[in-house]
């Protein structure tokens, strides 16, 4: 099959995957096609997840969802079209997101006497739901989330990173009190924290969105932000604080334990398939997708080498054990049993970024060995068939400890204070990263970052004792862009 450039013209060689120095942006679409993770749809903006793609979605919504769970959320579903006017009940809202929507006028052949807005979030339609839902105290805290795809119209699509319709979660609860829900918006981010740290082998830095840059109607934001290889920030997963904004739109009160009627307090949080593209762009090299093994569909690949019909059948055998030796330790492992040559599948689950890779001929199975080769290093070593199931399983650990360490390694490399504004734009121009740097709170020094620099706000951070970069927050200093006092240093970079 011929492959595409991001000109959707092929390439005469589908071996190729253009190198990360020479095009960061196509070295993208090329892993995302080598790995057969997805592809661009008739629909310009929308995109088919393949098999493999989705079942790496699989294991992130698997994952957040237990995770989920555990702090007492339950799953429901709303519908996909929402009333116009429920969306325009919320001023600042409605605003943030109406250039993104899509509407529906006609239907059934007629038009519609109010159109529908296909939804770009949910908040307006479930909060409508909630105001029936909650009567009294007694029926809070209301904590639910739902899995879903919404649409919101881009006019710049790039597969996972920002498509028109995309798969994501979104959690929206009700609290009594303020501090409740505060205390729930802090819980999430930190759920999130863990999840893309402990699994996706992403570091994160956590904090405040700006004002500029906080949800459309939210009090406040709290994001995850991480840095991918070309240096730039990626925005994994944000929870806001929604106040009593929305409560007073929809309608959503309770009666207190004095028979008091009050409005509730409200959040949302949420991540979305873009997880994935973060994935690739933290990990990822020249040879193809490298996936973490905590959230690999596939741990270890098992690929038999024979030249005879005798040999096939020892190797065979052999390999059937190993499945089970694997297997006995809760490795996913898959036996590669199609005919051919084994070099193409080396290439094969190499660019597919498979975590371990078990090579096993008739040489290997009279000397009771295999060869093993890690996909983050792509070592390669001789070892024992006994006990190979503990071995993998410890290889997999020391491999997700790796990819993290090593995202680690880059991002602190790549992260700099800078106080001068001229070493500022030369630093984003030149090199990018983070940068932290003293700002005022203005959002007229915020704005000419961004139209000096195309560099935002990614955070205000907070410390992260034991994990991450501890941001200098704290400590005065003078606005990088104006010289005007300023309390901390926040994070700016540009961003996907």
């Amino acid at each position: 099959m011929a492959k595409l450039t991001k000109n959707h013209e092929p390439k005469t060689n589908d071996r190729s995957i253009t190198s990360r120095r020479e095009d960061f942006s196509q070295w993208y679409l090329d892993i995302i096609e080598a790995a057969q993770l997805a592809e661009h749809s008739p629909v310009k903006g929308s995109m088919v997840i393949k098999p493999y793609g989705y079942a790496i979605w699989e294991n992130i919504q698997q994952t957040l969802d237990r995770m989920f769970k555990d702090t007492g959320v339950e799953n429901a579903y709303f519908p996909l079209f929402i009333p116009e006017s429920f969306l325009k009940r919320e001023a600042e809202h409605v605003a943030g997101f109406a250039p993104e929507v899509a509407v529906v006028t006609h239907a059934g052949g007629k038009k519609l006497d109010e159109p529908l807005i296909v939804r770009p979030t949910s908040e307006t339609i479930i909060y409508d739901v909630f105001s029936r839902w909650i009567q009294s105290y007694r029926d809070l805290p209301l904590l639910i989330n739902q899995w879903c795809n919404v649409v919101r119209w881009e006019m710049r699509p790039r597969l996972f990173l920002r498509t028109t319709e995309f798969l994501w979660q979104e959690g929206h609860t009700v609290h009594a009190t303020q501090a409740e829900a505060e205390g729930r918006v802090k819980q999430m981010i930190e759920v999130y924290r863990d999840f893309v740290e402990d699994y996706l082998a992403m570091p994160v830095i956590v904090g405040f969105k700006s004002e500029s840059e906080k949800f459309a109607g939210a009090v406040y934001t709290l994001c995850i932000e991480s840095m991918m290889q070309d240096a730039k920030a990626l925005q994994a997963g944000t929870s806001h604080m929604l106040g009593q904004n929305f409560a007073k739109a929809f309608n959503v009160k309770f009666l207190n334990k004095e028979g008091q009627e009050e409005f509730g307090w409200q959040t949302s949080w949420g991540v979305s398939t873009r997880l994935i593209g973060g994935l690739i762009m933290a990990h990822s090299d020249d040879k193809g997708l490298v996936v973490p093994p905590k959230i690999a569909p596939i741990q270890a690949v098992i690929i038999p080498i024979w030249a005879s019909e005798q040999e096939k059948i020892s190797v065979f055998n052999a390999a059937s054990n190993l499945v089970a030796d694997l297997e006995a330790a809760n490795v996913k492992v898959k036996l590669d049993d199609r005919e051919g040559r084994p070099g193409p599948k080396f290439f094969a689950w190499e660019k597919k970024g498979v975590p371990i890779r078990v090579e096993i001929g008739p040489k290997d199975v009279a000397q009771n060995s295999v060869v093993m080769v890690r996909r983050d290093t792509r070592d390669k070593q001789t070892v024992k068939m006994a006990g190979l199931g503990a071995r993998v399983a410890g290889e997999l650990e020391a491999i997700q400890k790796n990819l993290y360490q090593r995202a680690f390694d880059f991002r602190t490399k790549n992260t700099r204070e800078i106080d001068d504004w001229d070493e500022f734009k030369i630093i984003l121009k030149d090199k990018g990263g983070f940068i932290m740097a003293h700002w005022c709170s203005s959002a007229e020094c915020e704005a000419k970052v961004k139209t000096e620099t195309k560099a935002t706000i990614r955070c205000l951070p907070f410390g992260q004792p034991a994990k991450g970069w501890s941001a200098s927050g704290g400590k005065k200093g003078q606005c990088v862009v104006c010289g005007k006092k300023s309390s901390s240093r926040v994070l700016f970079a540009k961003a996907y």
